[in-house]
């Protein structure tokens, strides 16, 4: 198991469940499941899945979900010349 991705659920987890705090691990995780619009059995819940909505609970819901921001063009054709290495 990579510890770091532990922590991260860890760090994020707290501040969410402090607002349930009478809930339970398991219904937290349904919780965050239904909220993230995830139609699968909570066994197949990933961490991805948990972080990227945490990471983004608060947040504006049209903003660029992190990792992908520093990619991000406002414009598509320059976010195409790019990807073809035509500008920098």
């Amino acid at each position: 198991m990579k510890c770091h991705r532990l922590n991260e659920v860890l760090e994020l987890l707290q501040p969410y469940w402090s607002k349930d705090p009478d809930l339970n691990l398991m219904e937290i995780l349904q919780k965050i499941a239904r909220e993230a619009g995830f139609e699968k059995s909570i066994t197949e819940l990933t961490d991805e899945v948990i972080i990227y909505h945490l990471k983004m609970y608060d947040s504006d819901k049209n903003a660029p979900i992190p990792g992908i921001q520093k990619d991000y063009e406002d414009d598509f054709k320059t976010a195409l010349l790019k990807a073809r290495g035509i500008i920098k």
